[in-house]
């Protein structure tokens, strides 16, 4: 899994299908060594999961919203994040989705890569039993009940023929999704051979242009599933990641005002330094809610850390929505949408491809 992203991406009109391993590893080795070229943060990708609040529909569907965001923020993203469950079965039977063609290629046309979140799932009627899902359990996905789907997936990814992130069954070490293991059934052991089971799918056809994303939650108080036996393989992971927010003292789920170091410190240390130290790091999921000057302050801090302590990060979505009623937006004042744009006017932050729609993609460089 290392060796041809900077090819794909910087002659994308003439792609032949590279080694996913090769998707990243490429554009890590030249961002880091065009490092010296900027103070403070390696070259990194960036951009945002934005949520319906500003069109009524998620990008890449409606491309407006990036738009806007682009224009708030004065650059454009070089990551732009869409997701999808595996199926939607209410009502019956089970209408699987299906690899997002015209959605990537929006992605790409703009300029960006899309940063793609995939989950062995039903969509949820009820959100408080997402961990309730008998027919989506991690020993479904080992008896190749699921096998067609993935096969035809892949082979539709295989045929759009672009890179692009994968990123997986996330936040794997929590207990909030039915894959996670000591929910829905799941045992010791199966998350990782679930993982293995479909990336060899992904590898056999020969959908290489997946660049396979492994996202534990970042956590500080030790109280979730330990990382190392839920990890793949360097041979089946391409990046690391961390998803991680700022709570805040919301009614939803209150916690203590944290820092984004007292966040992700602990996690990182032990991706960098045990789990994974030849992986690149992404922050898939990551925001923080609070007050316009709180909020600003939070985000200061945020860049301030990434170049100081977190020079592993190599790219970064803020997850621009608005969850249970949770404002984990931008968007919501002028002081926020300033404090980041300041931060992401830093030329280490990959803008989006320059030109018309069609032009090459560029590694971080």
């Amino acid at each position: 899994m290392a060796c041809a992203m900077a090819l794909v991406l910087a002659l994308a009109a003439m792609l032949a299908t590279p080694p996913a391993s090769a998707v990243p590893t490429a554009a890590i080795s030249r961002a880091h060594r065009a490092g010296a070229k900027h103070r403070g943060q390696p070259p990194a990708y960036w951009g945002a999961w934005i949520g319906k609040q500003l069109t009524g529909e998620e990008p890449p569907w409606d491309m407006r919203p990036i738009a806007q965001l682009e224009s708030i923020l004065g650059k454009g993203m070089s990551l732009i994040a869409l997701g999808s469950n595996f199926a939607d079965c209410s009502p019956a039977p089970c209408r699987y989705f299906e690899f997002p063609t015209k959605e990537m290629e929006k992605v790409r046309a703009y300029g960006a890569i899309p940063f793609f979140n995939w989950a062995s799932q039903e969509s949820a009627v009820n959100p408080s039993l997402t961990t309730s899902m008998p027919d989506f359990q991690l020993s479904d996905i080992l008896s190749g009940r699921y096998d067609p789907y993935i096969r035809r997936f892949a082979i539709d990814a295989r045929n759009w023929g672009h890179p692009f992130f994968l990123r997986f069954d996330w936040e794997m070490n929590g207990n909030w999704f039915p894959w996670a293991e000591g929910v829905n059934g799941n045992n010791s052991g199966e998350y990782v051979a679930a993982w293995r089971h479909v990336h060899d799918i992904f590898t056999s056809l020969g959908a290489t242009n997946a660049a396979w994303v492994w996202c534990p939650y970042a956590e500080f108080k030790r109280r979730f599933a330990p990382l190392a036996p839920l990890y793949p393989g360097s041979q089946y992971v391409d990046w690391t990641c961390m998803d991680g927010f700022n709570w805040g003292t919301n009614p939803t789920n209150p916690h203590k005002w944290r820092t984004f170091d007292s966040i992700f410190s602990s996690t990182y240390r032990r991706l960098v330094k045990r789990i994974a130290p030849d992986k690149p790091i992404v922050l898939a999921e990551m925001a923080s809610t609070g007050a316009p000057q709180a909020k600003a302050r939070w985000i200061n801090d945020m860049f301030k850390q990434l170049a100081l302590r977190y020079r592993r990060v190599r790219g970064m979505v803020w997850y621009d929505q608005i969850d249970r009623g949770i404002d984990w937006l931008l968007e919501s004042s002028p002081e926020a949408s300033g404090a980041f744009a300041r931060g992401i006017a830093n030329p280490a932050f990959r803008a989006n491809v320059e030109g018309s729609a069609g032009t090459p993609l560029l590694p971080p460089s």
